[in-house]
């Protein structure tokens, strides 16, 4: 009974040690993750039992962002995404397109930030904020470059969806090759 007693207490002493910060980190993980499913899924699909789910789907990257679920809510989202545009017939538009692509990434780099931070970890404000700012600069970055390839795809009678497509090979090789050579490096 001692060892639970004893063990009661270090939870409590734990818990009182949390600090607002990493948990901030953590709702923006919980917040990005249920806005890609919100932009991913059709509207159909998000009543009763499936929106709890989801609800869940996006609380574990929070709770375990070392772990397989950041990976788990992104497939997730881009099978929603799969189930609206092939499933429900819905349009692919371009808002929608970008805000999950933006949602995805701060689900992503807000995990990587989530899973450096301990529970009772004291931190400057300013290294959120320039964390979200250099977030938003690729997000920013993304979409633009996101929209002149889209803009790229509709040029010439039938050859833009190659152009588009060797573009997006392209930058998804250079980028590739990049993480590659900073890999080496280290």
């Amino acid at each position: 009974m001692d060892a639970v007693t004893q063990r009661v207490r270090a939870v409590r002493a734990g818990i009182n040690r949390i600090s607002p910060f990493p948990l901030l980190v953590r709702f923006g993980v919980f917040l990005a993750a249920l806005g890609s499913f919100l932009l991913a899924f059709p509207g159909e699909a998000l009543v009763g039992r499936a929106l709890l789910g989801l609800v869940v789907a996006a609380l574990l990257p929070a709770f375990g962002p070392r772990r397989v679920w950041p990976t788990f809510a992104m497939l997730v989202a881009v099978a929603g995404w799969l189930l609206a545009t092939a499933g429900f017939g819905q349009r692919v538009e371009l808002w929608r397109l970008l805000g999950l692509a933006a949602a995805l990434y701060l689900v992503h780099t807000l995990c990587a930030l989530a899973a450096l931070l301990p529970y009772d970890a004291v931190i400057d404000p300013t290294v959120l904020v320039r964390w979200l700012t250099r977030a938003g600069a690729v997000v920013l970055a993304g979409a633009v470059l996101g929209v002149l390839l889209t803009q790229a795809g509709g040029v010439g009678p039938s050859g833009g969806f190659l152009t588009a497509t060797v573009a997006g090979l392209l930058v998804a090789a250079g980028a590739t090759a990049l993480l590659g050579w900073l890999l080496r490096r280290r």
